[in-house]
């Protein structure tokens, strides 16, 4: 099983003037339709469906336990098919969000920009636990996030479903 390692912030807004002063570097632009299959209190199954810039389609099958800096996470790459039996009649609402991915450094910034709430976050993934202790947060990022419930996305998404009963 592998560890996440990530650290997540409020965006008050996309940085379009450093991405024009090339204090970041664009990597990637995906869709993400992520919807969740169980969870409990400290584990979640998820599948996502993405779909990238140029319009190519993939799906992913998640494993996460734990809270806190450091997840547990197994993720794979699943076919259409298989995602599709597994959504099939449950009527499940996915949450989508648009997810940037930007260089800086030696680092990747993950800015997603959800569509169904009026948020926008960015997250900084680390190699170990030293890194994201040491991290310097940019000026432009907004307050950090840590463990609050209501910004995770598995509590956003089961908002979602109640909206939609």
């Amino acid at each position: 099983m592998g560890s996440e390692i990530e650290r997540k912030f409020l965006l008050p807004a996309f940085p379009t003037q450093e991405l024009s002063r090339e204090e970041v570097k664009l990597v990637s632009k995906q869709y993400i339709y992520q919807t969740y299959l169980a969870f409990s209190e400290d584990q979640e199954i998820r599948v996502r469906h993405l779909v990238d810039s140029s319009g190519s389609d993939y799906f992913t099958h998640t494993f996460k336990s734990g809270h806190g800096l450091v997840r547990e996470e197994i993720e794979y790459s699943i076919s259409e098919s298989v995602y599709k039996q597994l959504l099939e009649r449950t009527g499940l609402i996915p949450l989508e969000k648009i997810r940037t991915t930007l260089a800086y450094k030696e680092l990747l910034f993950e800015i997603d920009e959800y569509k169904q709430v009026d948020l926008m976050v960015v997250e900084v993934e680390f190699d170990d636990l030293e890194a994201a202790e040491r991290f310097e947060i940019p000026a432009w990022f907004g307050r950090e996030l840590g463990q609050e419930e209501e910004f995770r996305n598995k509590s956003m998404w089961v908002a979602l479903q109640k909206q939609h009963l």
